[in-house]
């Protein structure tokens, strides 16, 4: 037995209202309806309706206020002209019109609320389940009803033409990557290495020979420091050597003085 799925966008302060009263009231209705609250039914965007029907709604209700006593003044009536429009646009997309339903329902009418699911969840079922196809692809697909017979065709037809496209993609792609990689991988590889890692060896042992000639400089440093040792020796020999004759001249000093 088929179970439409619905969905419904009540108004948080009349209709969703009217559902709370019917809970609490304990009347039974139908549980095929998903319950979408929204501050008002003027904020009920076309989109809104288009997105349920395309993602797997088989009916859509919208419960409002009574024209007149709108929470937000006139906003209910803004709903009113959305869904006569809405309505021919689904018509032309070939979705029964009669999916989409308007009513209005306030806060102290849990028995109209019972009454009107039930009529429309019985609708929806003579109706039976919502097909679609979705041309394009992304968000802005188009949105449209098909019959079965017109599914089949487009089913075998769609076939062949996909496997023609992997076959003809897989030829062309496939043979010159492998071609383009061989050429550019193999030859300028092996020859930077070579000339690369030849050059600063022999930088190096050049630096090497400086280093071994310049180590006899350094023997000829010691030499030129040694030199001033042998002058101090001089010296001191001199003073050595000078001592005495003071001597001597101190005692001619005293024989003269005698």
């Amino acid at each position: 037995m088929f179970e439409p799925r619905i969905v419904c966008f009540f108004c948080k302060w009349c209709t969703y209202a009217g559902a709370d009263l019917a809970g609490t009231s304990r009347k039974q209705y139908p549980p095929n309806g998903v319950v979408v609250r929204v501050n008002c039914s003027g904020r009920i965007d076309p989109q809104h309706v288009l997105w349920a029907f395309r993602e797997g709604a088989d009916g859509v209700l919208i419960g409002g206020c009574h024209p007149g006593d709108c929470h937000y003044q006139d906003g209910n009536y803004k709903t009113m002209r959305r869904v006569s429009f809405l309505k021919k646009m689904l018509e032309d997309m070939g979705v029964d019109p009669a999916r989409l339903h308007l009513e209005w329902i306030s806060a102290a009418e849990g028995d109209k609320l019972v009454h009107v699911m039930g009529d429309f969840v019985d609708t929806v079922k003579d109706l039976g389940p919502l097909k679609l196809t979705i041309a394009g692809a992304g968000r802005g697909g188009a949105v449209r009803q098909v019959p079965e017979a017109a599914k089949a065709r487009v089913k075998k037809t769609a076939k062949p033409k996909k496997k023609a496209a992997k076959k003809k993609v897989a030829k062309k792609a496939v043979k010159p990557k492998k071609k383009a990689a061989r050429k550019k991988v193999a030859k300028p590889k092996k020859k930077a290495a070579k000339k690369k890692v030849a050059k600063p060896k022999k930088s190096v042992t050049k630096r090497t020979a400086r280093k071994v000639a310049a180590k006899p400089k350094k023997k000829a440093a010691k030499k030129k420091v040694a030199k001033p040792k042998k002058s101090v020796t001089k010296k001191t020999a001199r003073k050595a050597a000078a001592k005495p004759k003071k001597k001597a001249a101190k005692k001619t000093a005293r024989k003269r003085s005698r």
